[in-house]
């Protein structure tokens, strides 16, 4: 087995054209694959306390059914991905899916508290088929001058998940227990099941797989990750997760505790920051028409860094107010927006002889790195923005530095043409 193939490799092989229509119901069920994972993440989060009280657990022990949840999600990744390449994007797919659909059902029932967690595990295990598959499944089918509209229109929608999440969750909570989220959430998982069936095709065929079984697919990793055009962007990837896990960890501390926002109130404050990641996931798909990836990825790495570095700066000198907060982190995540889809732009071009793999790569570094920073910003202290800031500047720091190793390792890509 090789996953050296590259001759056109600026092009998906045995695609077929996406019509119009179908593109649009294609899009949206990967769309919506891509988000069932921060659904799940976030959108019981209100009714922790609840959860707690019902299962007889403190609030750590509760706690710990997110953190399975991210390991699920990790692992899941790393080894649906590759799989995906050996046997097929569907099976893999509609399989992990539909036991999305199971063990969500599962949590809605559990007795215990650790049937609640291992099913928790499960439900991040196979909800990852979507986040990686998602973005094989675009590779696959398009074309390297269709990658950056298709990808900023994904992330524009994902944008909306991490706000909408625990809004809906917050809803639902009103009328009825935490229970009833993981109902939801079967419910969703059941509607991209039937999604998939209908509206995304096998895109990845039997000639265009790789041979070797399971252990070799798996081995792909290893092979797609001693390629530095590839670990590149895969690091630039992992160090702007970390920085957004932090901005996750950090910004209710600092709205809630420190200023004293109302929840609705902090509510509007994501909500804001969360159209400003959007906006910037649209404009990415126009200013790709101009730029290189490469050169914007640079561009808003350092727009991004350049938000949480004056958060710093201001905090540490005169004392930041609510506004200036405010302002400094929606900078940031407004250049989140065309980072994020630059980067996976980039990675899966560089990655088209093994998609799945390479979106493997992509979703483990940015979700391992950032559980580990997350717990970082508690632990640094959350009496005033600083640590936060401090941890975002410091990892857009590093993602800015392996952009640029990005871009230059562009000028020896691909090594074997001059596509």
């Amino acid at each position: 087995m090789t996953v050296h193939r590259t001759e056109n490799a600026n092009r998906p092989r045995h695609a077929s054209p996406v019509a119009s229509g179908q593109r649009a119901r294609l899009l949206l069920v990967l769309a919506g694959l891509s988000a069932a994972s921060p659904l799940a993440t976030d959108m019981y989060v209100p009714g922790l306390p609840d959860l707690a009280r019902s299962l007889g657990a403190d609030a750590s022990g509760a706690q710990m059914s997110l953190t399975g949840f991210l390991a699920g999600i990790i692992a899941g990744q790393l080894v649906l991905g590759p799989l995906s390449d050996a046997v097929g994007r569907r099976p893999v797919l509609v399989s992990g899916t539909g036991l999305f659909v199971l063990f969500s059902v599962v949590c809605a029932l559990a007795p215990t508290l650790p049937v609640l967690n291992a099913a928790r595990v499960g439900q991040g295990f196979s909800g990852a088929a979507g986040i990686v598959i998602a973005r094989a499944v675009v590779t696959d089918l398009f074309d390297d001058g269709e990658l950056a509209t298709v990808f900023s229109r994904l992330g524009a929608i994902g944008a909306a998940a991490p706000v909408l999440a625990p809004l809906a969750g917050g809803a639902l909570l009103l009328v009825v227990s935490w229970r009833y989220v993981f109902a939801a959430l079967a419910l969703i998982g059941l509607l991209l099941v039937l999604g998939v069936l209908r509206w995304v095709p096998e895109s990845h065929p039997p000639q265009a797989r790789l041979t070797g079984g399971l252990a070799a697919s798996l081995r792909t990793i290893g092979q797609v990750a001693a390629q530095r055009a590839v670990i590149a962007p895969v690091l630039t990837l992992a160090f702007g997760g970390a920085a957004v896990f932090a901005y996750i960890a950090g910004a209710t501390f600092v709205f809630q505790d420190i200023y004293h926002l109302a929840p609705a109130l902090g509510s509007l404050v994501y909500g804001v920051n969360a159209i400003g990641n959007m906006a910037g996931s649209v404009a990415y798909g126009r200013l790709a028409t101009r730029w290189s990836a490469e050169t914007l990825l640079i561009a808003s790495a350092v727009l991004a860094m350049a938000g949480p570095a004056a958060l710093l700066l201001v905090q540490v000198t005169v004392g930041s107010t609510m506004s200036m907060t405010w302002l400094c982190l929606l900078l940031s995540l407004t250049a989140f927006g065309v980072f994020f889809p630059t980067v996976v732009t980039i990675a899966q071009r560089r990655g088209r002889t093994a998609p799945g793999a390479t979106s493997a790569l992509l979703g483990g570094g940015q979700f391992l790195l950032g559980a580990a920073v997350s717990p970082l910003v508690g632990l640094f202290g959350t009496h005033s923005p600083a640590p936060m800031a401090a941890i975002m500047a410091a990892c857009l720091a590093l993602a800015t530095l392996a952009a640029t190793a990005t871009r230059l390792t562009h000028r020896s890509w691909p090594p074997s043409h001059n596509g």
